[in-house]
């Protein structure tokens, strides 16, 4: 036998010990080269130093994840009997009364919401988005509306802001179908977390968390059920490296299942294009157990290593200073932030960013969505290993060049 042979075949033989070495966001490695889709298609795989965004496709799937989603392929089952067996797993370990998997967090919202508004009456989820006779306003706090609130609009509600207590006081009605929360907007609203729930168990009307991208801590996957509101949604395929086209409802039992009636596999149903295929909402159960059980201190550690090894990249170039920083709640992971004198360096973030995306290998950065104007700023845990050092290097090499 070869020495090559022997050395592929070593290999081949120690895949299924080292998948679990391999970080949530990090592709585990595959056995034997295989026919290159994406070059067949013209699309360049990218670099991502942006984050678990939905227009770069989220983050990556574990082996595991991958490996139950083929063997499940292979079979035919009974969509509802494994809705249920897979929603008692999950709220198990959410610590949930229920829960289901749902076609992203949007999904969740629009089922969420549609459930509070019908419940389990058929009559009802035929007729929804037509509100005639129903319940028909949904109240949120001015600072937590956001472009994803069209999930809820999705049900035909109209949406009533409020800012302050006493507004909050004078809008809900006996038309109020349910009160809804932004999470990463929770520093920004009058009414907090606590005082929300409250309001909602005051006045009997459901509460809804939207924490889509608010994955880590793993902590926050407990904390809001615990708290109080009785639905809380997560995006699927973000933090928890799931299906990309799932996410997360869980809560109360009788709310579930009036969201359940609300989507597939019922026909006359508003959320019946929602669907969510059964390698998918079993690989979502694997990816979610999965999740909870990694070393998130070990997977912290190593994302704050490729932001030092940016760090020190960037700023040995004149001029370019760097800051680490943790955004407050979604996305809440090491990041960091280039600056650099412009009147010695002649380029507009926008100008760095655009050459990023030009070079080859191609890389993304965090977009610019209102907010970044005066920097640079990068997402570390969606890297593979080795590209922290090429984001630095590139970066440094075009703020030379200026």
């Amino acid at each position: 036998m070869s020495e090559r042979r022997r050395e592929f075949l070593k290999t081949l033989s120690s895949l299924p010990l080292i998948g679990g070495l391999f970080a949530c966001g990090e592709a585990a490695p595959t056995a034997a080269p295989m026919r290159n889709y994406l070059a067949e298609l013209g699309v360049k795989p990218i670099i991502n130093g942006a984050g678990a965004y939905t227009m770069f496709t989220g983050s990556l799937m574990q082996r595991e994840v991958i490996d139950v989603i083929a063997e499940t392929s292979k079979h035919f089952v009974r969509l509802d009997e494994l809705h249920d067996r897979v929603g008692e797993k999950i709220a198990a370990l959410v610590g949930a009364e229920a829960a289901m998997v749902s076609s992203g967090c949007f999904g969740a919202m629009v089922c969420g919401t549609a459930a509070c508004l019908t419940g389990t009456d058929p009559a009802r989820i035929v007729q929804i988005p037509d509100l005639t006779g129903m319940k028909s306003e949904v109240i949120t706090q001015k600072s937590h509306r956001f472009l994803y609130d069209h999930a809820v609009r999705d049900c035909g509600v109209k949406i009533v802001e409020i800012e302050t207590l006493a507004e909050f006081e004078a809008a809900v009605s006996e038309k109020t179908a349910m009160l809804w929360f932004l999470n990463k907007r929770n520093p920004d609203g009058q009414i907090k977390h606590e005082q929300w729930v409250e309001l909602g168990r005051k006045h009997g009307i459901p509460t809804m968390n939207d924490c889509a991208a608010d994955l880590p801590p793993v902590e926050n996957l407990t904390k809001y059920n615990k708290m109080g509101f009785d639905l809380v949604a997560f995006s699927g395929g973000k933090g928890i490296c799931g299906p990309q086209s799932a996410g997360l409802l869980f809560g109360r039992k009788d709310l579930i299942r009036a969201a359940r009636l609300n989507t597939y596999p019922n026909s006359d149903a508003l959320g019946r294009g929602l669907k969510v295929n059964k390698e998918e909402m079993i690989g979502m159960w694997v990816a979610l157990e999965n999740y909870m059980k990694r070393d998130h201190e070990a997977d912290w550690k190593e994302w704050e290593r490729r932001v030092a090894v940016m760090a020190e990249k960037a700023s040995a170039v004149s001029g370019v200073t760097t800051e680490p920083f943790i955004p407050p709640i979604a996305n809440e992971t090491p990041h960091l932030r280039i600056r650099w004198d412009q009147s010695a360096i002649a380029l507009e973030p926008e100008a760095v960013k655009q050459k990023l995306r030009d070079g080859d290998p191609t890389i993304e950065v965090i977009p610019g969505e209102g907010y970044v104007t005066e920097s640079v700023e990068i997402a570390a845990w969606m890297l593979q290993p080795g590209e922290a050092e090429i984001i630095g290097d590139r970066i440094a090499e075009i703020l030379r060049a200026g």
